[in-house]
């Protein structure tokens, strides 16, 4: 018996990811024309995962699939994730950006990180955010971590929320 190595997997993963992108812009289609919006998808894999992404056409507004703070984009994230799932038996991870919303809220949402980690640095003690969504709790982490603290999330769904904490070497304090 043999096994796969990394690099022979790699191929297959691609491949496997690529499809999760093609069902889940199939899916997306339909729904633009049921609703009687122009966009074009986009597909890529990023982080190991399918990306997916509506743009407008020039005079398109996609606002409708986005919401205010996004929520009306989550849900149809979930229902992408589920037509996915459907047609292959597999849980899909895909991102889906609807205009540039995702993209735009990251940047935002780096700032936001950078500040805390700026003040947890100056102030030595843990900073709490607001409530975030699990998508804009992963860009926090990330940031976080790439800085060299450290940071958790805590309370419960939809109050879950950061905690940028000084890093262990800064001796930081830790709250109870």
């Amino acid at each position: 018996m043999t096994t796969d190595t990394p690099v022979e997997q790699e191929p297959d993963r691609t491949k496997r990811l690529e499809e999760e992108g093609e069902i889940a812009a199939d899916y997306l289609e339909e729904l633009l024309d049921i609703a009687d919006l122009d966009g074009d998808i986009d597909l890529d894999i990023q982080h190991d995962r399918a990306a997916v992404e509506v743009v407008a056409d020039e005079d398109g507004d996609l606002s409708v699939l986005v919401g205010s703070d996004g929520e009306v984009l989550e849900a149809l994230q979930e229902l992408t994730r589920l037509a996915v799932q459907a047609r292959t038996g597999e849980r899909s991870r895909l991102m889906l950006d609807i205009g540039g919303f995702r993209a735009t809220r990251r940047q935002e949402l780096t700032a936001l990180a950078e500040d805390a980690i700026r003040e947890v640095r100056e102030s030595d003690r843990e900073i709490e955010l607001a409530p975030l969504n699990a998508f804009e709790r992963k860009v926090v982490h990330d940031t976080v971590a790439a800085a060299g603290l450290v940071s958790d999330s805590r309370g419960v769904e939809p109050s879950r929320y950061v905690v940028v904490q000084p890093s262990p070497e800064q001796g930081g304090a830790s709250a109870s």
